[in-house]
């Protein structure tokens, strides 16, 4: 989903949690170039110092956002004021289209290919999964070191990390460290 990537383009040394690691990838622009052509978007780089800001300002926002939604708090109408302000930078045509599927459904056709485009479509798919989902499955990684965002799709409603096999076993791990530590200070 184009909003939680987004999200998580601030990344973060989910191993170690040292800090000094940790990247902005907003600011690599071989990781923008390819970003924007997996979510097939279109603007120019290198992104400009004060678009690179607005982008972290959004960021920022949509982060906010789902710390809310994950502590179960409803989002309140500046949040949501000010994300509608990011989608009218962003003009759109819509239009009736046929699905792989055979079934009618509505595209929409971007009318500019810029950085406020960019930030307009960001906005519209928090704004859409906000719409469309069950807001109280969106989640934030339980490890303190990784902090992704995702939206947990399991039957249950019980995924707590970002990837199982990453930060789930790591985390397994330092539960069972912790543990064996904590017996073998038990027994001196």
């Amino acid at each position: 989903m184009l909003w939680d990537d987004f999200i998580n383009s601030y990344w973060r040394d989910w191993r170690t949690g040292d800090r000094s690691k940790d990247k902005d990838k907003l600011q690599d622009q071989e990781w923008l170039a390819a970003w924007l052509e997996q979510h097939s978007l279109r603007a120019e780089l290198p992104v400009k110092p004060k678009q690179l800001e607005q982008l972290q300002q959004l960021r920022s926002l949509l982060r906010e956002a789902v710390q809310k939604l994950v502590k179960g708090c409803p989002l309140d109408r500046d949040l949501l004021e000010r994300m509608n302000g990011y989608m009218l930078m962003g003009p759109v045509i819509r239009q009736v289209a046929w699905n792989a599927d055979g079934k009618a459904e509505i595209s929409f056709l971007p009318q500019r290919s810029d950085w406020e485009q960019v930030m307009a479509e960001i906005a519209s798919s928090f704004a859409a999964a906000l719409a469309e989902k069950e807001t109280s499955r969106f989640r934030i990684c339980e490890n303190p070191d990784c902090l992704w965002v995702y939206y947990d799709d399991t039957r249950n409603r019980s995924k707590r990390y970002c990837d199982d096999k990453l930060c789930g076993n790591l985390m397994k791990v330092r539960r069972f460290r912790a543990r064996k530590k904590a017996d073998m200070e038990e027994n001196f």
